[in-house]
């Protein structure tokens, strides 16, 4: 099943590491919990990894309900995978809520330390490739939650340390304080995609190719949007139509749509989809290592592939692709 899974798979370097990404990363946010049928999950999973993707992103509170991805992903590590831990990477977070208490959120080191112990049970591993910082939190010093990530690494529980969602300031300051204690910060994960630009227009990416910090990018097709699936309107059964997501009908609006049909139209005359449009474009970003897809079957995968066929933007395509998006 898995024979000549690197043979169409170029892979990236993340910042001034040693370590490479595959340019698409399979997320696990919320297709693989427990309210999803275990057979997709693991199709899905061995399919990725059939096809090069070797990196696998979870977080502590990934489901629903929270742990339930780490729980099926650990299951499919035992049925599947386990003889190729070696070639994966695995990395998980903490930082937003997952139990009850004053210990069960934001960046203390008793709730970070405990969060990869369970992380680390409920997916049968002896240690992640990466664990993040999930948010910055702003009533902890920053000192100790990066020193909970420094301790991570030492005691073997993690390889390399990782921040999600801080401002440019806040990740130079972690890297500075990661640095003193001998670790270096290694990734950075954030919202980015067409019709969120944030992060090009604060410095976080100047700044991060300043420190030799990778990126890495959730969200990329902006929970969907950024695919042919709401050009008709929201279809049933679809993220922004079900009760239990992380986005409403109202996150689809009329002048996102009418964006993502001239998208579109470029995206025909370069041979794509939009959907592989908007992969490619956000791996135009040199220090993008990859992007972070997320799936509900097999075919999805796929088609986020494909994407990788075409990454070179000429510069008249560029400028209208800018024109679309600031309109």
């Amino acid at each position: 099943m898995f024979e000549n899974r690197y043979a169409d798979m170029n892979y990236r370097r993340v910042g001034d590491s040693g370590l490479k990404l595959p340019p698409v990363t399979l997320g696990l946010w919320q297709n693989f919990g427990g309210m999803q049928p275990y057979e997709n999950s693991r199709q899905m999973a061995e399919y990725a990894f059939s096809k090069g993707i070797t990196h696998f992103d979870l977080a502590n509170n990934y489901g629903p309900p929270p742990g339930s991805a780490e729980e099926t992903f650990g299951k499919i590590l035992r049925d599947s995978l386990h003889a190729y831990r070696d070639e994966l990477i695995i990395s998980t977070k903490a930082g937003y809520t997952m139990w009850d208490g004053p210990y069960g959120d934001w960046g203390s080191k008793k709730y970070l330390t405990a969060s990869l112990d369970q992380s680390l049970k409920r997916m049968g591993l002896e240690y992640v490739d990466i664990f993040y910082s999930h948010r910055m939190d702003p009533e902890t010093p920053l000192y100790e939650t990066m020193d909970a990530l420094a301790c991570a690494v030492r005691a073997g529980k993690a390889l390399y340390a990782g921040i999600s969602n801080y401002s440019p300031e806040k990740t130079r300051e972690a890297a500075e304080i990661l640095k003193g204690m001998g670790i270096h910060c290694l990734i950075h994960q954030m919202r980015y995609n067409m019709l969120d630009r944030k992060m090009e227009k604060n410095g976080l990416f100047d700044t991060l190719r300043e420190l030799g910090i990778g990126s890495i990018a959730f969200s990329p097709l902006a929970q969907g949007v950024l695919t042919n699936r709401y050009l008709e309107g929201i279809p049933a059964g679809s993220r922004a139509a079900t009760s239990f997501s992380s986005i409403d009908a109202g996150f689809v609006t009329d002048e996102k749509m009418h964006k993502v049909k001239k998208l579109a139209e470029i995206a025909a005359g370069r041979g794509q989809s939009i959907t592989q449009l908007a992969l490619a474009w956000v791996l135009r970003e040199k220090c993008a290592a990859s992007v972070i897809i997320g799936a509900s079957r097999v075919g999805q995968i796929e088609e986020n592939l494909g994407a990788l066929k075409n990454l070179k933007f000429t510069d008249e395509e560029l400028s209208i692709i800018d024109g679309i998006l600031e309109d």
